[in-house]
């Protein structure tokens, strides 16, 4: 009962849940204009060589475009679910790669590890239970 309350509350409200999500998501544009500041905030060191400062610019960059689609989406029922299912494979996609390759930065990522996740469970649960 209690699940299928959640379940209920996620599908009735998903317009402003999108949008939160996706207002949070949009923050990494922070990445573009100061991208030195963005990967010691996020991972807890820093790259110096010029091809960094333009991957981490392109990474914040792309970050941003599904935090922009979250909202775009909260807003256009027709490609909702388009955009919660591009922006929840890229969030998966990240949490992989963490997984994989960046062990090492878990004490620093761990919030941005945690948020993606719950992000995913909520999306997740809304796809789920959109279609019933």
């Amino acid at each position: 009962m209690i699940v299928k309350n959640i379940k209920c509350m996620i599908v009735k409200n998903i317009k402003w849940i999108m949008l939160f999500f996706g207002v949070i998501t949009c923050t990494t544009f922070f990445a573009v204009i100061a991208p030195q500041d963005a990967l010691l905030n996020m991972f807890g060191s820093n790259l110096t060589e010029p091809l960094a400062n333009l991957l981490v610019r392109s990474w914040g960059f792309l970050v941003f475009i599904m935090g922009a689609l979250l909202i775009y989406g909260a807003f256009n029922e027709e490609t909702r679910l388009l955009c919660i299912i591009t922006a929840g494979v890229s969030k998966v996609g990240f949490l992989l790669l963490i997984m994989i390759f960046g062990t090492n930065y878990i004490e620093t990522l761990w919030v941005t590890a945690a948020f993606d996740t719950f992000v995913i469970l909520i999306l997740t649960t809304y796809v789920i239970s959109s279609k019933n």
